[in-house]
């Protein structure tokens, strides 16, 4: 018979760690307190200033506290901005006026705001060429990519990719592409919207995604591929999403057939 392993202790710095931790999720702590100090969690804990302060930054890689340049370190406070995968491309939500991001935001008390920082014809990335049916090796498509603020803090980045003969020439290839956003102008081609696909994925950000996102270091994104099927069943629109995971939640409520 085979003798188990003894387990191998937790850091000291770790135990700490998941106290607090356990102290914040049963509400002993609450969004927006103040953690003891450095000095006062070595007390309680019985240990090194050190490892206290490494605790510390073990709840903030995980997203749970923040760091306040003079003040302290506090708990988070929870912002998450839900995507509403189910209805966001609604008719309803289009009479609107307001795009998915902009009325998603509003629904849920933030301030949206939308940078463009670029538009360009581009070769696409090969699981793009294939959802939206265009050669790969040639710059068959516009990209546009978008960055997405909540309350000025950013969100999602948004790269999204249109077939290069239909959008030249167009709206398609400036800024602000007039009411309805970017649909309203596929609709305006021919492409009215009647199914989509949303392909979602877990993974660590880019370098890149990471600075832009503003992400703590051990913060992962939510990716999500979308594709735009108009009424004859072609792909029009191809979008990556890549969402800050400690900023956004994905609902989806569907019924079953």
């Amino acid at each position: 018979m085979t003798s188990a392993r003894p387990s191998t202790p937790q850091p000291p710095s770790r135990r700490i760690a998941e106290d607090l931790r356990r102290q914040i999720e049963n509400g002993e702590l609450r969004s927006g307190d103040k953690l003891p100090s450095e000095r006062a969690l070595a007390e309680t804990y019985g240990s090194a200033r050190n490892t206290a302060r490494e605790a510390i930054r073990i709840l903030a890689e995980q997203g749970l506290v923040t760091a306040k340049h003079g003040s302290g370190v506090f708990v988070r406070e929870p912002q998450r901005l839900f995507r509403f995968g189910s209805d966001r491309y609604s008719l309803k939500n289009r009479e609107t006026g307001l795009t998915p991001f902009r009325l998603e935001a509003r629904r849920q008390g933030k301030v949206p705001r939308v940078e463009v920082p670029s538009i360009a014809r581009e070769r696409p990335p090969a699981d793009v060429a294939e959802r939206l049916q265009v050669p790969a090796g040639e710059e068959s498509v516009v990209h546009r990519e978008n960055h997405y603020f909540a309350d000025d803090v950013p969100v999602q980045i948004v790269s999204t990719y249109l077939r290069w003969d239909e959008a030249q020439g167009t709206l398609l290839m400036q800024p602000k592409t007039g009411k309805d956003g970017i649909y309203g102008r596929l609709e305006e081609l021919g492409h009215v919207m009647t199914r989509v696909r949303d392909e979602i994925s877990a993974r660590m950000p880019t370098p890149e995604e990471a600075a832009i996102l503003e992400i703590l270091p051990g913060v992962p994104v939510l990716e999500v591929l979308h594709t735009s099927l108009d009424q004859e069943g072609v792909p029009f629109e191809v979008s990556r999403y890549v969402h800050r995971a400690d900023q956004t939640g994905l609902l989806y409520e569907l019924p079953v057939e």
